[in-house]
């Protein structure tokens, strides 16, 4: 597949971004920058709905707040790493209760889980994790919590919705140029690999950080 998107429009994009972000108004914050997508010739009603997740080479958001629900030995490597962590007698503590397993569900970006505690989340904790959309991840035994957790930071998903318009975190202020241009570039190419027409269900892409004015790339 033949990218439309020239490397060189991208990397001007990206400079003139991060240069307004450091030196013209600096945040007190890290911003994170932003890949916004417009869709055209796709009917949300009778088109088939795409979603796809793509594990870009730099991780986006560092910051991310993951949590562990593991079993034993998943655990004490989440302990040791600072992470947080519930075993299942903890989890079994909501009671099935819907509020505080929402309240619980909103408190993380993610969740990891061990495979003996994936199984059971469904009859501890009910569809609550599902339905926010963040049911766990599968930590298989033989991996560990770190590189999972770092798998599951630098992971993206497209989602097509009801509207035509996409917008995901594909990095921030603090990566390198070249970091950036890798990420974004992956992105792209992903989400075309997802679309029916391809470049020819492209509107617009944009790259903005979160204060910052939108840049056009296409």
């Amino acid at each position: 597949m033949t990218s439309k998107l020239p490397v060189s429009v991208t990397r001007a994009a990206v400079q003139e971004m991060l240069r307004e972000s450091r030196e013209e108004r600096k945040r007190n914050f890290v911003e994170t920058v932003e890949l916004q997508v417009g869709l055209k010739n796709y009917d949300p009603q009778k088109d088939k709905r795409f979603s796809g997740s793509v594990k870009l080479p730099y991780i986006p958001r560092p910051k991310m707040k993951v949590a562990v629900l593991g079993d034993a030995a998943h655990n004490a490597q989440a302990a040791a790493l600072g992470i947080d962590f519930y075993d299942l007698e903890k989890l079994k503590q909501f009671n099935k209760q819907k509020k505080p397993i929402k309240k619980f569900a909103k408190s993380y970006d993610a969740f990891l889980a061990s495979e003996s505690v994936i199984r059971q989340i469904p009859r501890v904790l009910g569809p609550g994790l599902n339905k926010a959309g963040k049911f766990p991840t599968l930590i298989a035994s033989n991996e560990t919590v770190e590189a999972k957790v770092n798998e599951v930071k630098a992971t993206i998903k497209f989602q097509l919705k009801k509207v035509l318009c996409l917008a995901v975190a594909v990095g921030n202020v603090q990566m390198t140029e070249d970091e950036l241009v890798a990420n974004i570039t992956l992105a792209i190419n992903f989400l075309i690999s997802l679309l029916k027409k391809q470049w020819q269900n492209i509107k617009s892409i944009h790259v903005k950080t979160s204060m910052g004015k939108p840049h056009r790339l296409y």
